[in-house]
């Protein structure tokens, strides 16, 4: 029989014949981009997890038997469709509020979705690079490089861990291992989980082992859910976080100033609440240029319930010295938080950048670090870890200001993201804070989404997005700490590199045994 005139000349089609539709090198990439961008629908706002493990099944698949140089081009193509498909709203910031002409912003979008995807090609060649079998490979190798390179992108250049695979567990069993491990444990479970897809679907000596072990993981995650890792302190505070709703593009703009203070001030003066919270930057002026009868009239606003009021305000303390602050005003006297974690060219200019900058109309990017300890601020009863916008996208920064801490409070500006994935995703980030610290967090933001978040994940309520509002939630302290808030990231990476040197040493083993 003479061969197949289609089947019989092309490699991609033979390999889609017999099944091994990850072994076509172009097709391979092609499929894992797909999946990439399929896994989006795992986290906020479509929240579907279950489609995590099957979507890093697929990675696994093309990663199983592959060499090196393909698992890195593979995870590259995985990565570059997670990314430019999770994190579209950075074209949105740089073009429509940024001022950055569209193609370019479109050029810049896809550079900074690229780099990210290095991080999942790197993971990609380091697990290939590791002699192993199947199982091993998919259940061990596999879920350790991939958090170990999602470890490193916390941090790298600042760090960047926006869609880390265990934010997707957040209100689904899984999420029971982040007050254990954080949310590269989560991660690291979610793919482990994924390689047990993988041996089901594709390996039948291991499909029992493997069906029983992704039923015990998922359990144990449950299990782990229902344990109360803190406990209350004290009555519940009444709290009201203030949205103002004022568009990106008019924030800014001077004849709307007057407007927005006076917007925030009768919010403010409308509740009975022991704690108001405004948020970032709700000020748009320097405190130091803020006319001082307002601040009085934020302050009187909070002593009259005697209580206080967190204000977003950018805080001049020298000539070339900036902050994006948080003040205290009311009964417990002026306290300060000074942001630390800033956003690069959002917030400051890298060395050697200034030329982007130029390009972008972005009032207040060259703000000055914070100090990385800062302690709680003791206010309404309450001593509040407070962190501004992306800040709390670091669990182990927020993490650090506990066991003292009895409530998390974020004040963000969102706005800057339009109507796009992004305040979906901040709140998915903030619900995992809270999980992995056993406190509430309350989020206070220009636009939405602004919401009062329970130890255990659950929304509480929340404010629609693009409406002004005022959310009165009492809000319940804790004391105590979870396993992560005492040993952070540590045991998670340390426990990526442990597999991966193991198995190098039984792979050297078994090499010199012949």
């Amino acid at each position: 029989m003479g061969k197949d005139p289609i089947l019989g000349t092309a490699p991609i089609f033979r390999s889609l014949a017999k099944g091994e539709w990850g072994r076509a090198p172009f097709f391979a990439s092609f499929v894992a981009f797909c999946a990439g961008a399929a896994t989006v629908l795992a986290f906020a706002p479509a929240g579907l997890y279950p489609l995590a493990p099957f979507s890093f099944a697929v990675l696994v698949h093309l990663w199983i038997h592959a060499s090196p140089r393909e698992s890195f081009w593979t995870g590259f193509a995985f990565g570059l469709g997670l990314f430019g498909a999770g994190a579209s709203w950075v074209y949105v910031s740089l073009s429509q509020f940024g001022g950055m002409p569209a193609p370019v912003a479109a050029i810049a979008t896809l550079g900074f979705c690229a780099l990210l995807a290095l991080f999942t090609g790197a993971a990609g060649w380091l697990q290939a690079r590791v002699p192993a079998g199947d199982i091993a490979r998919a259940c061990l190798l596999i879920p350790a490089s991939w958090t170990l390179f999602e470890w490193l992108r916390s941090w790298v250049l600042t760090g960047f861990p926006w869609l880390s695979a265990g934010y997707a567990a957040t209100g689904w069993p899984t999420q029971g291992y982040a007050p254990v491990a954080g949310v590269f444990g989560a991660s690291l479970v979610t793919l482990v989980l994924a390689g047990m897809v993988w041996i089901t679907a594709r390996n039948r000596e291991g499909r029992a082992f493997a069906m029983v072990s992704f039923v015990v993981l998922v359990a144990a995650g449950e299990a782990l859910r229902h344990v109360e890792w803190t406990q209350p302190r004290g009555a519940p505070v009444p709290v009201a976080l203030l949205q103002g709703n004022i568009a990106q593009d008019l924030k800014f703009l001077p004849e709307r100033y007057a407007r927005t203070l006076e917007t925030y001030a009768m919010l403010a003066e409308e509740t009975r609440a022991k704690l108001i919270v405004l948020p970032e930057t709700a000020i748009p002026r320097f405190y130091d240029r803020v006319d001082p009868d307002y601040i009085a009239r934020l302050d009187g606003a909070a002593r009259a319930n005697d209580g206080d009021l967190l204000l977003g305000v950018p805080f001049r303390a020298g000539p070339q010295e900036f902050y994006n602050s948080v003040l205290s005003l009311g009964v417990s006297g002026r306290q300060l938080y000074h942001k630390a974690h800033l956003v690069p060219f959002g917030e400051f200019v890298p060395p050697g950048f200034g030329w982007v900058m130029r390009m972008l109309e972005i009032p207040l990017s060259d703000f000055s670090r914070g100090a990385p300890e800062q302690p709680p601020l003791s206010v309404a009863g309450q001593h509040i870890a407070v962190s501004v916008c992306y800040e709390d996208a670091f669990g182990e920064e927020v993490a650090r200001r506990l066991p003292q801490a009895t409530l998390l409070v974020n004040v963000s500006n969102v706005a800057w993201f339009g109507d796009s994935l992004a305040p979906s995703q901040h709140l998915q980030i903030a619900r995992l804070r809270a999980i992995e610290t056993g406190r509430m967090h309350l989020a206070a933001t220009n636009t939405g989404v602004t919401a009062a978040i329970d130890r255990d994940g659950r929304v509480l309520a929340r404010l629609p997005q693009f409406a002004e509002g005022r959310l009165e939630i009492a809000a319940q302290g804790y004391v105590g700490a979870t396993p992560f808030v005492r040993v952070g990231d540590s045991p998670v990476v340390f426990l990526s590199v442990f597999v991966l040197l193991i198995a190098v040493g039984v792979a050297l083993r078994r090499r010199g045994s012949r």
